[in-house]
């Protein structure tokens, strides 16, 4: 995992290169998703960040969002539910989501990603990346459900 430090500095090497400003609202919003474990969405990032910013739009969480994402600064996490969930960690790995309680969970498949791609994928095109998304019950959902 990246030290906290080295990824804001990367964030601002990366906002500087793109000509995009560093202001507080940027970078309060990209400092809150590199402490997060929760993948929040846009809508948490913003109730987080609201009581400490009166002046934060959802909007501009939202847009701040979009723009970190083009630049390759998060990753969006798709869960098929009905809110994006969003990442500042940009190292390889794949996620449990559970089904129960929707914690997302972060963990790595060495043998996975060193897996070649299956041929007739570059039939349909090009892949820029591969990852995971399992579903199922984490161990305090499946407790709960034992105990009902």
């Amino acid at each position: 995992m990246h030290d906290t430090h080295v990824q804001i500095s990367h964030f601002e090497e990366t906002c500087r290169a793109h000509g995009l400003k560093i202001t507080h609202q940027r970078l309060e919003i990209y400092r809150a998703l590199v402490k997060s474990t929760e993948h929040p969405s846009a809508e948490v990032l913003y109730k987080n960040l609201a009581r400490r910013m009166p002046t934060l739009s959802l909007d501009t969480v939202y847009r701040t969002l979009a723009t970190f994402e083009e630049l390759g600064l998060v990753k969006r996490v798709e869960t098929m539910g009905s809110q994006a969930r969003f990442e500042a960690k940009i190292e390889q790995h794949h996620h449990f989501f559970c089904d129960g309680c929707g914690r997302l969970t972060d963990f790595s498949w060495h043998s996975f990603d060193s897996m070649g791609l299956p041929e007739d994928l570059h039939e349909l095109g090009q892949v820029r990346e591969k990852n995971v998304v399992l579903h199922g019950l984490c161990k305090q959902c499946l407790g709960s459900e034992k105990g009902a």
